[in-house]
């Protein structure tokens, strides 16, 4: 399945008939297992239908960094992001990617 950022916007989880989905590094995983983490008032809802690569990168919960861009991140960051990638495989199904 292939989404746009718009289309992925509407899987943020305000609609309880719809998954709840996160991309990382374009991405899709279904994060609705985690419904506590990534649903309405949890801790990383603001992550919840975007591609939340920067911001996992940079440990970041600012808006501004919930971006899919990857730009002037460090060696260090990226390696973050990587170890967050592999986390969401472990635990959650990918079901798409996200066409920028």
């Amino acid at each position: 399945m292939e989404l746009n950022p718009q289309q992925l916007s509407q899987y943020n989880g305000s609609d309880p008939s719809k998954p709840i989905y996160v991309a990382v590094k374009g991405r899709v995983f279904d994060v609705s297992a985690g419904k506590s983490f990534y649903g309405p008032g949890g801790p990383y809802a603001m992550f919840a239908g975007k591609d939340a690569s920067r911001a996992l990168a940079k440990m970041s919960k600012n808006d501004e960094d919930v971006s899919p861009s990857l730009d002037g991140l460090s060696e260090k960051e990226i390696g973050v992001l990587n170890d967050w990638e592999k986390k969401f495989e472990a635990k959650y199904p990918v079901v798409g990617r996200v066409s920028f």
